[in-house]
């Protein structure tokens, strides 16, 4: 390895695999074709792809070449400027909770999948001892039922009932209840396999991701091609694409293509800059970020093609019209889908791959994720934790799912609704954006262009300065805005959550956002001198700051003045100034 301390990955398509793995996750499969469809159809494209280009690939270029400059990880990464270390404590914050409630997601995946082994899909029929006298199946006699009966709370389908039964909901937040024996079992299982898969760091996940990150676009083609036969298909595939280029005057459409960029390719997380370090030094990231990027969008369109195939069909057997068919997020995944599966030959096949592709998106996305929490103490105790990297990847699986125990609970639904709201829609966009500004305007675009350069050995283009300086920080900006007057109250069916459930909710979304100004101030306290030499010194990188590898940090030369502000530095620090 370059790296003899924290290692490097074994081959750089290892690299390649995982980021892609990390940013293709459930939510190319369950967000972006419902948004493409609300939004304009094909004509939704033209401003998903504009902030791709001008938002998500510069974010994504810029985490990827400070991770693998400086070999750390998000917390340990930020001696460039330790007056902003918070933004780093902010991102493990954000990737801890993250972990803690998307592994539940995991859970209702090997949930789902272990109850597709069986000669017909038990969510086939109402003829099951949890159906009530409502259960009834959408494929027959649907035109008895007009719109709002067929989705009033006193009606079930076949699927809904089976999750009612292993979920047993209580009547809110308030109580919690007893613990849910099948997703307790499955909830183990899936830290069980995040643990074996990540028990060696990248060195075993590497591998893991050769299966886990190629295997979904064979299972989704799989899927592409039998939907594609189904009577109905069509029908659904050109509901999918048709433009309404009349859409695209609406500033929400714009900013719900922004969103999805953000949220899809998951920049302010950690996870990004902590895969990247691992790279080697002189590996090209920029190709990297372009490739990754790219995939991340197609996968997502592609994914639509999946999607509307099999919700085409489910139309053409109900009689009912695509758009009240098709919904979005885990009902997409967990109800509308399998419950259109059921309906093909061979179903518990169909089934089973379907539920194994959801595994893998998943998995992909909790091996970064998690690496990110992991990595993070570990560079930051070194002495502590160095030798004893796999003990505490398991100690770290085993808290959260103690923790996790509370989301398998009757009332642990109501639960995962807050966090999945609350806990990184917010911040991390606050997170991206300051980020992006000291990383352009303290640590310095010159000095900044000056660490790629001695990486790529070629000089960036003026436009990604253009980019990372003003566009970037410009649209973040927007978009943190335009997310705060659209972020209600979060819901779940009928249920309102009471007003001191949703103060929880804004604490958690607060938890990665108040180390930011609380570190600063401890910082500022714990360094000696007046008040504008302390912040002085901690704008500017510490002295052991610099590329990973031994062998470059001896030949790096950088300027520790530069891009300090002028009112903060003497004169003669900006003599040499990079």
């Amino acid at each position: 390895d370059e790296n003899a301390i924290r290692g490097n990955w074994t081959r750089q398509l290892d690299f390649t695999l995982s980021c892609i793995g990390y940013a293709v996750g459930l939510g190319n499969l369950w967000r972006f074709p419902y948004l493409c469809m609300r939004n304009g159809g094909g004509a939704f494209l033209i401003p998903y792809f504009i902030f791709l280009f001008i938002c998500g690939l510069p974010l994504f270029f810029l985490e990827l070449s400070i991770g693998q400059f400086s070999s750390l990880s998000p917390l340990s990464v930020w001696k460039m400027s330790p007056l902003f270390k918070g933004i780093g404590w902010g991102m493990i914050i954000v990737s801890t909770i993250v972990t803690v409630y998307y592994n539940i997601i995991i859970t209702w995946v090997l949930y789902f999948l272990a109850k597709s082994f069986t000669n017909q899909l038990p969510w086939a029929t109402c003829d099951n001892w949890w159906n009530t006298d409502f259960c009834f199946d959408r494929t027959q006699n649907a035109s008895d039922f007009n719109l709002t009966a067929l989705f009033n709370v006193s009606e079930e389908t076949n699927l809904t009932a089976l999750a009612s039964n292993v979920l047993e909901l209580s009547a809110g937040i308030h109580e919690l209840g007893g613990i849910r024996w099948q997703l307790l079992l499955c909830l183990f299982a899936a830290w069980a396999i995040v643990f074996l898969c990540l028990c060696k760091g990248v060195k075993s996940s590497g591998k893991v991701v050769y299966l886990t990150a190629t295997a979904p676009y064979l299972l989704l083609t799989m899927l592409l091609v039998r939907g594609l036969l189904l009577p109905g298909a069509i029908d659904g595939i050109l509901f999918y694409l048709k433009p309404d280029f009349n859409q695209l005057l609406k500033f929400k459409v714009w900013g719900e293509a922004c969103l999805q960029i953000f949220y899809s390719l998951g920049p302010a997380w950690g996870g990004l800059i902590t895969m990247a370090s691992y790279n080697k030094f002189n590996n090209n990231c920029l190709r990297d970020s372009v490739i990754v990027c790219c995939a991340c969008s197609g996968t997502s369109f592609y994914a639509g093609f999946v999607i509307f195939s099999v919700i085409g069909y489910m139309a053409h057997e109900t009689g009912l019209p695509v758009s009240q068919v098709i919904t979005s997020g885990p009902g997409l995944a967990f109800i509308a889908y399998p419950e259109a599966i059921t309906k093909l030959p061979i179903s518990p096949l169909w089934a089973i791959l379907f539920f194994v592709m959801l595994l893998f998106l998943g998995l992909d996305s909790q091996f970064g994720t998690l690496e990110t929490v992991t990595s993070g103490f570990v560079d930051e105790f070194p002495k502590l934790l160095g030798k004893w990297k796999t003990t505490f990847t398991g100690f770290v699986c085993l808290i959260e799912f103690i923790i996790g125990l509370v989301l398998v609970t009757r009332g642990g639904m109501y639960i995962f609704q807050i966090l999945d709201w609350y806990a990184a829609a917010f911040s991390v966009m606050v997170i991206g954006l300051l980020e992006c500004l000291v990383l352009s305007w303290v640590y310095g675009l010159e000095r900044l262009f000056y660490d790629i350069e001695m990486m790529l050995g070629n000089r960036p283009s003026f436009i990604w300065k253009v980019l990372w300086g003003f566009v970037t920080p410009f649209i973040l900006i927007t978009i943190l805005v335009f997310s705060s007057f659209q972020m209600g109250a979060p819901t779940y069916g009928d249920y309102e959550y009471p007003s001191w459930a949703v103060g929880i909710g804004w604490a958690v979304a607060m938890c990665s956002i108040i180390p930011i100004p609380g570190y600063m101030i401890l910082a500022i306290c714990r360094e000696e001198g007046p008040l504008l030499k302390r912040v002085r010194n901690l704008l500017k990188p510490e002295p052991d700051w610099g590329p990973g590898p031994a062998n470059k940090r001896a030949v790096y030369k950088w300027n520790p003045a530069c891009q300090i502000p002028m009112k903060l530095a003497p004169e003669e620090d900006f003599e040499n100034c990079c």
